[in-house]
């Protein structure tokens, strides 16, 4: 799962997927539309690397502007009937929390009768990145909800679903991405660059679909690359696979990703407050390399 789809704000120019032993390639949509190559192998090997390069145009608005509709502009609200349907499980907690730990959580952030939506999410986006520790974290899985809360750290596909989680809790849907992050030095500096970065999704009547990176605080940043969506974090592996040998045959597995902003780009714009209307483009080039080693 390593190739983006084209859309409005994100047209793929060129792929390549390089893979260092004989195999064939074939390519598939999953369940929900993302590009997913499957691999078989002839040859038995002591190693595997796989690498991803990827040229893109990134279309983004400076400081988005999100037209929420009128009935949504408050908290709480009811989605549609097609919404809701649409949305489905994407509106329902995943994880279990039964003494609302998660739920109470999310709840601090909807205090009064009334208040802004986009409030609601900015605010919530805002507390984990500046009240949760970072700490990159390369072993397969995810912190539930509830782990990162009692732990008050994590890293970002673990603050992606807490983030997911507290929103579903409010009535939300929401869908996890992962992608990468470009990291200029003119950024400042942003946490989980050199990786696979995750952030969340979440679908707003009137605005669609729209980007949090809890992790940075960042709201429809354009340094967010998106490759691919989901309900939920186990489904979107960068790469899965299996193996034939023993257990202690596997040494180990190094990933490197390094994203270049090509010629003329623009220098991103993050934004993590109230959406204004400036367009830009970019044209990034993303390169991921995983090697796998066995004995």
């Amino acid at each position: 799962m390593l190739r983006p789809r084209d859309s409005h704000e994100l047209r793929l120019q060129s792929a390549a997927l390089a893979v260092s032993l004989p195999c064939s390639v074939s390519w598939q949509y999953d369940v929900f539309g993302n590009s997913v190559a499957f691999v078989d192998f002839a040859d038995t090997a002591d190693s595997l690397s796989i690498s991803s390069t990827l040229k893109i145009e990134r279309y983004v608005l400076g400081r988005p502007e999100f037209p929420i509709a009128a009935a949504a502009e408050t908290y709480p609200f009811m989605h549609s009937a097609d919404d809701r349907a649409d949305l489905g499980r994407l509106r329902e907690l995943n994880y279990p929390d039964p003494r609302n730990i998660v739920t109470d959580w999310a709840k601090q952030f909807v205090t009064g009768e009334h208040k802004r939506t986009w409030d609601v999410l900015a605010d919530m986006n805002s507390a984990i990145h500046a009240g949760f520790k970072y700490n990159a974290r390369f072993e397969e899985g995810t912190q539930t909800p509830i782990e990162t809360l009692d732990r008050s750290s994590g890293t970002c596909r673990d603050f992606a679903l807490l983030f997911m989680e507290a929103a579903r809790a409010l009535g939300f849907g929401a869908r996890f991405v992962t992608g990468y992050l470009y990291d200029p030095p003119a950024a400042g500096g942003v946490q989980g660059a050199g990786a696979t970065h995750a952030w969340a999704d979440i679908f707003l009547p009137g605005a669609g679909w729209v980007e949090f990176d809890p992790t940075n605080g960042l709201i429809a940043a354009e340094n967010l690359i998106r490759v691919a969506v989901t309900r939920d974090p186990s489904q979107a592996l960068p790469i899965g696979g299996s193996y034939v040998g023993t257990p202690d045959a596997y040494l180990g597995m190094e990933v490197a990703v390094t994203v270049l902003a090509g010629i003329g780009s623009a220098t991103p714009a993050a934004s993590s407050g109230a959406p204004t209307t400036s367009p830009a483009a970019t044209a990034p080039q993303a390169r991921e390399q995983r090697t796998a080693s066995a004995a």
